[in-house]
């Protein structure tokens, strides 16, 4: 078989060579012609498969690196018997780290606890739950709404009106354009002006789901009210007036952790597996790294919040690609090219459950702090 692979997924000859001969394109500009002898497509969200990139080529399967499948026609491939598998919850862990990255940076600007916030998640599916969990377990108040789920299997869920109340907005869903839940400018210029003068939107989701428009003017117009974002309509443009408004602005990174990325291979290379009947043979495990910073140290002098901070950033320092981007990007000629080019030669990053720390047995509250936001403690 031959496979037509985005040359951004990695591992893909760990997992995939044994199913044949793979030739690695770049996704976002992969073209009809490019799958005119593949059996197979992998591809990530920059690719958007459909009738006029698939019609009259031989792809028997597509697979996407990625928990979004807003890029992928799935009602076409059905009715063409093409089989697909997407990664739904690959990087809930990484999002889960970004957003509280985020926060541990919004806490540091205004001196308080992440117990003194109230967050409110919008949309509680992989990640939404994950970060739920995570965000109650320590001491945070949730608020979540979810016109989709069930609040016997993911708890109590309100209204957006009241999970626009809160201090912090955070964006978990798909993009959809149509239904009566379409999430397309699910939050616009009534949203924001029904939020909090100075409460926090984060957006780490889908570009389209917030009105960027709307946003930039009500930035503009609210100097308390703070947005972090990760993703942006119009990627890979967007508008940098925007961008110099937020607080934080990340160029749709917040998903790319190591274990992330290639868990979503390892999903898709299973679902290969099963679609031709081949023996699954290769297991994620094998192939990953140790962690760059293997663990963090505390003595029984430092306190509670300092602590639960510091083991976050370092982990993950949202900062830094904050600043790698903007630098960037206002020296950029092309800013499309500059976009892409951060996101294909992201650095490594890892999860946090990879991160030990290690704490003083005395140190009970602090032990089962930073084991609520999902590090690996060890006494000592």
């Amino acid at each position: 078989m031959r496979i037509v692979a985005d040359e951004n997924i990695p591992l893909i000859d760990s997992f995939f060579a044994e199913f044949g001969e793979i030739t690695r394109v770049e996704g976002r500009n992969l073209s009809s012609e490019d799958l005119a002898e593949a059996d197979i497509l992998l591809v990530r969200s920059v690719t958007k498969v459909n009738e006029s990139l698939l019609a009259n080529t031989p792809v028997k399967f597509v697979g996407t690196a990625t928990i979004g499948t807003d890029h992928v026609d799935m009602d076409w491939l059905e009715q063409n018997r093409i089989g697909f598998a997407s990664a739904p919850g690959c990087n809930a862990q990484a999002v889960v780290d970004y957003v509280l990255s985020a926060i541990s940076v919004l806490v540091d600007l205004r001196a308080i606890r992440f117990e003194d916030l109230t967050v409110g998640i919008v949309g509680v599916g992989n990640v939404g739950g994950t970060l739920r969990g995570r965000l109650e377990e320590m001491g945070v108040k949730v608020l979540a709404v979810d016109p989709f789920k069930d609040p016997e299997d993911v708890g109590e869920l309100t209204s957006l009106e009241e999970v626009l109340g809160a201090d912090v907005v955070t964006c978990h869903t798909p993009l959809t354009k149509t239904g009566e839940h379409a999430t397309r400018h699910l939050i616009g210029a009534e949203q924001l002006s029904a939020m909090k003068p100075n409460a926090c939107l984060i957006n780490s989701s889908r570009g389209g789901v917030v009105d960027n428009d709307a946003l930039l003017a009500h930035l503009k117009a609210n100097d308390d009210f703070e947005a972090i974002m990760d993703v942006w309509e119009g990627e890979p443009y967007l508008d940098l007036k925007l961008m110099d408004q937020c607080l934080l602005a990340t160029p749709h990174i917040a998903g790319y952790s190591l274990d992330g990325k290639m868990r979503g291979t390892e999903m898709i290379y299973q679902a290969a597996c099963e679609f031709f009947g081949v023996p699954v043979r290769r297991k994620l495990g094998q192939f990953l790294p140790e962690p760059g910073i293997k663990r963090v140290n505390f003595s029984d002098q430092v306190p509670l919040n300092q602590a639960l901070r510091t083991a976050i950033r370092a982990c993950y320092e949202v900062r830094v690609d904050d600043g790698l981007m903007r630098s960037r990007l206002h020296r950029a000629r092309d800013i499309k090219s500059a976009f892409d080019e951060m996101r294909r030669n992201y650095p490594l990053r890892r999860d946090i459950p990879t991160m030990k720390v290690g704490v003083p047995s005395k140190c009970v509250e602090l032990q089962q702090l930073l084991e609520s936001a999902g590090f690996s403690v060890r006494t000592k």
